[in-house]
C-alpha cells in the first residue's frame, strides 16, 4: 500500500545558562526552509530527513515535508520564533488531516523556549490535538535529549542516535521510518516507555567510542531484535539545561499487539538504567586545567605524526556555551607555539573590526571574553597579522558529522598572533569538520598544536589526524564541574549534585 506521510525537522539544543536568545536569524544561518526547498538542501546531507526520504522513496510513499529548521546549540528560543516554527508544522498537519497516514519528526529533545521548558513535547501535544490519538507519529532524537513524559506519550516510536560523535543521523531517520511503516500497515501498534534516572549526565556524556558507554548502545541494538521491541534508545541527557527532566533516560518503543512486550520493555529499560547508574563514576576523560594543559604541551613528545589536539571542553558552542572564552587560548599563546591554530572563536565584534582592514595588515584589538568574562576568561588584547578574510564564512563539510552540509560562519578572519592562527567567526558553531579550518587557509594536519572549541564531535574528523588528544576545562559555562552552575529546576535529589544512598529511584512513564 502506498502511504502519505508528513515530515518535519526542528532541531536545536539549548543551554539555559546562556543568557542570550535564539531567534529565526540563528536558524537561517544553518537552515530554515520549507517543502521542496528544504528537501533540496538536506536530501544528500547527514540529516534525519535523508533517512526518512530514503525509506519513503523505496516504499513509494508520498511525502509532504513541512519544515527543516536547525540552529547551532545556544540559548533558549524566543517565544516568537518557536510559535512561528511550530506553527508551520501544525498548519501543515491541519492542511493534510485526513490525507496522511503517519508523521515523522526530526527533533533534538533538549530544546528550550521562552514559556516552554519542553517545546518538543508541546509540539507533539499540539499535533496530537489536531491529528487525534491513533495516527502513528515517529520521532527521532539526539541522544542528549532530556526526554519528557509528553514526548514519550505522544510518540508511537522514538529513536535516538546511538553514536557520539553523532554520525548516524541518516540511519536513525531510516530506522524510525521503517518502524512507522509497520504502524501504518497495522502490523504493529507502537507505544513508548520512558525511564528517567536521578542523574544529570551519563558518566561519559554518551560517548560511543569508550567503554562502558559504548556497550550500552550495543545492548540496545540487541534488544531491538526481540519480538515486540520496536526501538531502544539510551540517552545521556543534557546537563546544560536546568529543567525538571534534565538528565539520562532510556526509551523503549514496543508493540502493544505483541503479548508480553510491555513487561519486557520495562525489563529492558530497568536493565540499561541500572548499568548506567552503576557506571556513574567511570568517566574516561581527564579534564586538565589550563595550567596542566600548558605543562602537558611543554613535555609533549609525539609518538606519531599529526597535531596535539586540545579540546576546549568547557566552552563548547555545541553545548550552548558562548564560544568566546579566552583562558585556554591565553595559555596556548603563553607557550610561544609555532605553527599552531585555535578556533572557532565566536566574536562578531572582532570579526567585523578585522574586516575593516586587509589581508596582510597588522592590527591590535580585543578578542573574545565579551559574553560573560566570569566564565572562561575576559577579552585578550592581541596584536597579529590578518592571514585570511571571508565575508560569508561558507564551507561544505566533508567529514562524518556534517558531510555534504553547507555550513556558514558569517564574517570570518584568521589572525596570526605569534605562531598561533586564531579562527575568529561571527556565527555560532563548534569544531567538527576539517573544512572549518581548511576553507580559511589553515591545514589542520600540518599544525603542531590545534585548540578546538568542542567536547566530543571533533573526534570524528580530528582524532584520525591527531598525534594525541587531550581535554581542557577552562572554566566556561559548559564545564564538567556542574557545581559552578546554579540549578533550580532539576528534579532533586540528583547525582552528582546530591548524595544518593541506597537504590536509585527510576521514574517510569
Amino acid at each position: 500500500m502506498s502511504f502519505h506521510i508528513l515530515t518535519a525537522e526542528l532541531i536545536q539544543e539549548c543551554s539555559t545558562f546562556n543568557t542570550g536568545r535564539t531567534g529565526l536569524d540563528e536558524y537561517r544561518v544553518e537552515i530554515l526552509a520549507t517543502g521542496t526547498e528544504a528537501i533540496a538542501q538536506r536530501r544528500e546531507g547527514r540529516a534525519e530527513l535523508k533517512g526518512f526520504l530514503d525509506v519513503a522513496e523505496a516504499e513509494g510513499w508520498q511525502v509532504t515535508h513541512a519544515l527543516s529548521a536547525t540552529a547551532t546549540p545556544g540559548p533558549i528560543v524566543t517565544a516568537e520564533a518557536f510559535e512561528h516554527l511550530a506553527g508551520i508544522i501544525t498548519d501543515a498537519a491541519r492542511a493534510q488531516k485526513g490525507r496522511i497516514h503517519g508523521v515523522l519528526l526530526g527533533l533534538h529533545g533538549a530544546m528550550g523556549a521562552e514559556g516552554f521548558d519542553d517545546p518538543e513535547g508541546e509540539l507533539i501535544t499540539r499535533l496530537r490535538a489536531i491529528l487525534g490519538p491513533d495516527l502513528p507519529i515517529g520521532i527521532t532524537l539526539d541522544l542528549h535529549t532530556n526526554t519528557t513524559p509528553e514526548m514519550a506519550a505522544g510518540a508511537n516510536v522514538a529513536v535516538s542516535y546511538k553514536t557520539y560523535p553523532h554520525i548516524d543521523h541518516v540511519e536513525t531517520g531510516a530506522q524510525a521510518a521503517r518502524v512507522l511503516k509497520r504502524l501504518m500497515e497495522g502490523s504493529a501498534k507502537g507505544r513508548t516507555l520512558r525511564l528517567k534516572l536521578p542523574m544529570l549526565d551519563e558518566a561519559n556524556g554518551g560517548r560511543s567510542d569508550v567503554m562502558p558507554t559504548m556497550e550500552f548502545y550495543d545492548r540496545a541494538r540487541r534488544y531491538e531484535t526481540e519480538p515486540g521491541i520496536l526501538a531502544v534508545s539510551v540517552n545521556a541527557g543534557f546537563a546544560d539545561a536546568d529543567t525538571l527532566e534534565a538528565g539520562p533516560s532510556v526509551l523503549v518503543s514496543y508493540d502493544e499487539l505483541t503479548a508480553g512486550a510491555a513487561a519486557r520493555a520495562e525489563e529492558i529499560a530497568r536493565d540499561l538504567a541500572q548499568s548506567i547508574w552503576e557506571a556513574r563514576n567511570s568517566c574516561v576523560n581527564r579534564f586538565l586545567s589550563v595550567a596542566e594543559m600548558a605543562e602537558y604541551v611543554r613535555a609533549f613528545k609525539p609518538a606519531r605524526p599529526g597535531p596535539l589536539v586540545i579540546a576546549d571542553f568547557a566552552d563548547n558552542p555545541g553545548a550552548g556555551a558562548y564560544g568566546d572564552a579566552t583562558n585556554m587560548l591565553a595559555g596556548m599563546l603563553d607557550l610561544g607555539l609555532e605553527n599552531a591554530a585555535f578556533g572557532p572563536m565566536i566574536d562578531p565584534e572582532a570579526a567585523a573590526i578585522l574586516h575593516q582592514s586587509q589581508q596582510g595588515d597588522t592590527v591590535t584589538l580585543a578578542v573574545g571574553g565579551k559574553s560573560d568574562p566570569r566564565f572562561g576568561g575576559g577579552p585578550l588584547t592581541l596584536t597579529g597579522e590578518i592571514r585570511h578574510l571571508s565575508t560569508e564564512g561558507l564551507l561544505v563539510g566533508d567529514g562524518p558529522v556534517i558531510g555534504g552540509i553547507t555550513f556558514r560562519f558569517g564574517k570570518t578572519a584568521v589572525l596570526r598572533v605569534n605562531g598561533v592562527d586564531i579562527l575568529i567567526v561571527t556565527e555560532r558553531g563548534q569544531a567538527y569538520d576539517l573544512q572549518q579550518f581548511k576553507a580559511f587557509g589553515i591545514t589542520p594536519e600540518q599544525c603542531s598544536v590545534l585548540g578546538l572549541k568542542s567536547q566530543q564531535h571533533f573526534r570524528a574528523a580530528f582524532e584520525p589526524i591527531a598525534a594525541e588528544v587531550i581535554v581542557c576545562d577552562c572554566g566556561a559555562i559548559a564545564s564538567p564541574d556542574y557545581k559552578i552552575r546554579d540549578y533550580t529546576k532539576v528534579r532533586r535529589p540528583i547525582w552528582p549534585l546530591d548524595t544518593i544512598s541506597g537504590a536509585p529511584e527510576f521514574i517510569i512513564s
